[in-house]
């Protein structure tokens, strides 16, 4: 498969029908994430009451859940949005941040993996590890040893979910087949909501519908690569963060040749 063709036709296709993505997401990246969905050319709204959750997430063409700086209140609305997004075949993608480092993280992301018919899930090998029961989570950093494959493959078969564990390689394991990404640069690593950002993207692919797998790819691909020219000459974390969604505003001018998706 010519991964640069498809992920240009997919940027072409956001472009194109601007989709709207619900994004119920933590405090500390909301700015981030819009300016992201924005940057790829997308629609962010970002609407938290309970009251207009449901409306709101029935119109969009997907929905990030993001338990970053969670209440309870906050996943009721989740729940409350989850069903309406599921009531309409929309995907939703599922940010379980921190799942691990205390049991009302994990067993809120249980919950949503449970109630809503999740598309995606996207964490760390801790958080997705701790999901499955084997992952090391110190706040929301990963500090454990798990193979990311090996959890991947352990949280698609437990929740039937399409599954992406993002790392230096991020490991895509769908339903009938599993992708790397090897796209990305450290300085990822020391800005926060990063991981975050990935989950909007991966929206925001899932958005203009196909393969959950493959757009799940996509998302990391090009993100990962934005990162990668933000990252030349930057003196610093703070100047790479400006640069990042600078330079995914501009991958469709630039193209997207560099993108690094191979199949497991």
């Amino acid at each position: 498969m010519n991964y640069t063709a498809e992920a240009t036709a997919a940027l072409d296709r956001i472009d194109a029908t601007k989709p709207l993505v619900h994004q119920i997401t933590n405090v500390v990246v909301t700015n981030d994430s819009a300016n992201l969905t924005l940057g790829f050319g997308a629609l962010p709204v970002m609407a938290y009451a309970i009251e207009e959750v449901a409306e709101m997430a029935a119109i969009a063409q997907a929905l990030v859940l993001n338990i970053g700086t969670l209440s309870s209140e906050e996943i009721a609305a989740m729940l409350v949005a989850g069903r309406a997004a599921g009531d309409k075949g929309i995907p939703i993608v599922l940010d379980p941040v921190g799942a691990g480092a205390t049991r009302f993280r994990t067993e809120s992301a249980l919950t949503l993996l449970r109630e809503l018919p999740i598309t995606v899930l996207r964490g760390n090998r801790g958080e997705i590890g701790a999901l499955v029961g084997s992952g090391e989570v110190r706040g929301v950093e990963a500090t454990g040893s798990e193979d990311p494959h090996e959890v991947a493959k352990a949280a698609r078969d437990r929740f039937g979910v399409t599954v992406a564990v993002t790392g230096p390689t991020d490991v895509i394991v769908g339903l009938d087949r599993t992708l790397l990404v090897d796209n990305g640069d450290p300085l990822l690593g020391r800005i926060t909501g990063s991981g975050c950002m990935s989950t909007a993207a991966i929206g925001i692919f899932n958005g203009i519908g196909g393969d959950p797998a493959l757009q799940t790819a996509l998302a990391l691909a090009t993100y990962g690569l934005a990162a990668e020219r933000a990252a030349v000459d930057a003196p610093g974390p703070g100047t790479f963060r400006s640069r990042l969604l600078d330079e995914v505003a501009a991958l469709r001018e630039k193209g997207v040749e560099g993108v690094r998706i191979r199949e497991a």
